[in-house]
């Protein structure tokens, strides 16, 4: 049985969703597509035209995983201020694994923590808004300044 479901999305346009049960600590999706650096990623999704929307995943060693480009259902998880998945790096590959148990039905969510060049900036703030509605959330899914 199939354990995950891509559908529309009541937060944002399309979403994944559990298809039934998932037990806490559960390995659910890695996140696939090109390997590429960021210079590559960001002249191509400018070349595209798409503002605000991408699915650009960064690793830790500085390249990023471009969803868009042979990418699988992870590339259509939508953020929530409150997640029930993380996300988890393991030798340059991006694990999604839930924080606790999740109902068949429930959408998978994990926070995107993103970082942008200039903060102080709100019309780029603003390009970031966050739509979760969750008791929790920051209204922005830009990761806090520490």
């Amino acid at each position: 049985m199939r354990r995950v479901i891509v559908r529309r999305s009541p937060v944002h346009g399309k979403g994944v969703f559990a298809m039934r049960q998932l037990a806490m600590g559960e390995r659910m999706l890695e996140y696939k597509g090109e390997v590429t650096t960021w210079r590559k990623a960001l002249r191509r999704h400018r070349r595209e035209g798409v503002t605000g929307h991408t699915f650009l995943f960064g690793l830790s060693d500085g390249r990023v995983i471009d969803g868009s480009r042979g990418g699988n259902s992870a590339r259509w998880l939508n953020h929530a201020c409150t997640p029930n998945f993380e996300t988890i790096e393991d030798d340059g590959r991006i694990f999604i694994h839930t924080l606790r148990l999740v109902d068949a039905g429930e959408e998978l969510f994990i926070d995107y923590l993103l970082e942008i060049d200039d903060a102080a900036d709100e019309e780029a703030r603003a390009q970031y808004a966050c739509a979760c509605a969750s008791a929790g959330c920051r209204r922005s899914m830009l990761a806090v300044a520490a």
